[in-house]
């Protein structure tokens, strides 16, 4: 796929691209505008045409054209590339090998069979009052939000769509394959309002059909089966309509119904996703993130609500999202009901989500009794198995003092419990910092002072004297060696012996011309100084709070001897520290 990408690349302007998304004015030889990932005033983003690069110095993000549009539209790799791929009129099928071509053109005919589907639908809907009243008086939807989720309807007769699409030249296979019809070859949705699935571009992929009126046997709502183009488990409702809404409130709710998405983003709510009910998947949550790190649930309180919720924590802990748990107020059964009597509610329910574990301890410790022995048994149980979901140390033992407080145990007592208790979930990553793990100021330090010493030959004398084992990620290293190894030689372009890391050495470029270009020398000098002793600081601080930590270990162990090696290189550490920053 590299030449298909560069293709892509060659024939779109970056600006172009992005200026679909942020206003931007020249300045220079390069455009700058507002971010799109956070609220600021003043511009910080950057376009270099030139490089091809973008740069937002306010969220520290940057790279090609294809990270953008993956950034700012939620889409993986291979999603951004079809997606420029179709604004530049490029046939991507055309670099794949012949059993790929294949399935390019079959995929690309069950779109095209989608998405007539849905332009047939809101048509019937349109030709049927019974169906009008029931989506604009009983469901009190809008036309805007109607005509937003392409919301239609299904015919009650059994073959109404294959008779439409097979008008148009399509057999009964690919309509089988779209998910359209059922095991006898006639329509699969029939007597239903029906609510298109759409990828996070806006093409359709799939149907939710719910019944109008009363159909003995017939279940409320049917999805399409699994198919080509469509998977639940990667399928998140209305995030192509919700994407710019999670950007500019950085915050994702995830409900259980897509008529729930619907009456959210009808009132003013366009924050909202969903899944497939409660089956949060590892896909869901890795595709939210590209948007946001804050993730609010909106699940049930019962059994499969703090189930799904128990789920959810392993996985976003694996991710790397902050989940939260929304709760109804007022007994609202669903948001799509809240919503309907007050938005504010809804509002207000959204702002005063509880941390994930701390909901699910809340809805365990209202199902036992605590003062007994036997709740309290039941209660550390359930509770512990939930924290042993956690990958930070601190965050387990934070939930391990609440626990103590909560049954009136002792916190030894409850640790040792969730020590001795045999670990049922396998072990996930730290998501918070730990020991080693840097922080975003920290990495724009090293960034900052990287730019610098690229256009600056003067300044490359004191990289030359510096530990560059400090700099974090191979690509900061790298840069790193290179230009300490290069002593007096400023750089405009990326050499070759850093072709590997060209994105970013191309974003140091760009850092470097809009934040340093107009300093003077000196001031540039002094400037980078100031930013490499910034950068041993911090590794110092960092290796401070390991000790620390290792300290108390050792202490609470009762290993005298470890604890005091660790206190002499402690304080020889602490005396390295200037005053006034320890």
């Amino acid at each position: 796929m590299q030449d298909a990408k560069e293709e892509v690349r060659a024939k779109l302007n970056i600006e172009d691209v992005i200026g679909e998304y942020v206003q931007l004015k020249r300045a220079g030889r390069s455009f700058k505008g507002l971010s799109p990932f956070s609220g600021e005033k003043t511009p910080s983003f950057f376009v270099s045409p030139e490089k091809q690069i973008w740069h937002d110095f306010s969220s520290n993000k940057g790279g090609d054209v294809f990270a953008f549009v993956m950034e700012v539209e939620g889409m993986d790799f291979r999603q951004a590339l079809e997606h420029l791929a179709r604004k530049a009129g490029v046939d991507l099928s055309l670099y794949d090998s012949k059993g790929s071509q294949a399935l390019a053109q079959r995929k690309k005919r069950l779109l095209e069979a989608n998405r007539l589907a849905a332009g047939y639908y809101q048509q019937c809907l349109l030709r049927n009052r019974h169906a009008m009243e029931y989506v604009f008086k009983t469901r009190k939807l809008s036309k805007k939000i109607v005509q937003e989720f392409l919301i239609g309807y299904a015919p009650d007769s059994g073959s109404a769509l294959v008779g439409a699409l097979g008008r148009r030249g399509f057999s009964k296979k690919e309509l089988a394959d779209a998910g359209l019809t059922n095991r006898f070859g006639g329509d699969m949705f029939r007597g239903r309002m029906m609510v298109p699935l759409m990828d996070p571009s806006g093409q359709v992929i799939g149907f939710t059909g719910r019944i109008i009126g009363e159909v003995e046997g017939a279940p409320k709502y049917l999805n399409t089966s699994q198919t080509l183009l469509y998977d639940k488990s990667r399928h998140i409702f209305g995030l192509s309509q919700a994407k710019a809404a999670i950007r500019s409130s950085n915050r994702a709710v995830v409900v259980e119904g897509n008529l729930d998405v619907v009456s959210s983003h009808q009132y003013g709510a366009a924050n909202v996703v969903a899944t497939a009910g409660t089956a949060l998947t590892e896909h869901h949550l890795r595709a939210l993130k590209r948007l946001t790190d804050d993730v609010r649930l909106a699940f049930d309180g019962d059994k499969a609500g703090i189930a799904a919720t128990e789920r959810a924590i392993a996985i976003g802990s694996n991710v790397g999202v902050e989940l939260t748990v929304i709760t109804l107020p007022g007994g609202a059964k669903d948001p799509d009901e809240l919503v309907q009597k007050d938005v504010q509610l809804w509002q207000q329910a959204i702002a005063q989500a509880a941390p994930a574990v701390d909901w699910v301890l809340a809805q365990y410790q209202g199902r036992v009794d605590v003062t007994t022995a036997a709740g309290k048994r039941a209660f550390t149980t359930a509770g512990l198995a939930v924290v042993r979901l956690l990958g930070d140390p601190v965050e387990q033992e934070h939930y391990v003092q609440k626990i103590a407080e909560l049954t009136g145990s002792t916190v030894a007592a409850v640790r040792a419990k969730l020590t001795k208790e045999p670990t049922q979930e396998r072990v996930l990553k730290p998501t918070h910092i730990t020991s080693g793990e840097q922080t975003s100021d920290e990495l724009v330090h090293q960034d900052d002072a990287l730019a610098a010493v690229c256009i600056d030959a003067a300044s490359q004398d004191a990289l030359a004297h510096m530990n560059l084992d400090l700099f974090v990620g191979e690509d900061r290293r790298a840069v790193a060696r290179y230009l300490a190894s290069h002593p007096g030689k400023a750089i405009d372009d990326t050499p070759k012996e850093l072709q590997k890391y060209d994105t970013y050495v191309k974003i140091l470029l760009l850092r470097a011309d809009a934040r340093y270009a107009g300093m003077e020398p000196n001031d540039r000098v002094y400037e980078t100084a100031r930013l490499l002793r910034q950068i041993e600081y911090e590794h110092k601080k960092q290796k401070q709070r390991e000790l620390i930590e290792e300290l108390r270990m050792a202490e609470n162990s009762g290993d005298e001897k470890t604890a005091n090696e660790l206190r002499v290189t402690l304080n020889a550490l602490i005396k390295e520290i200037p005053r006034g920053k320890r």
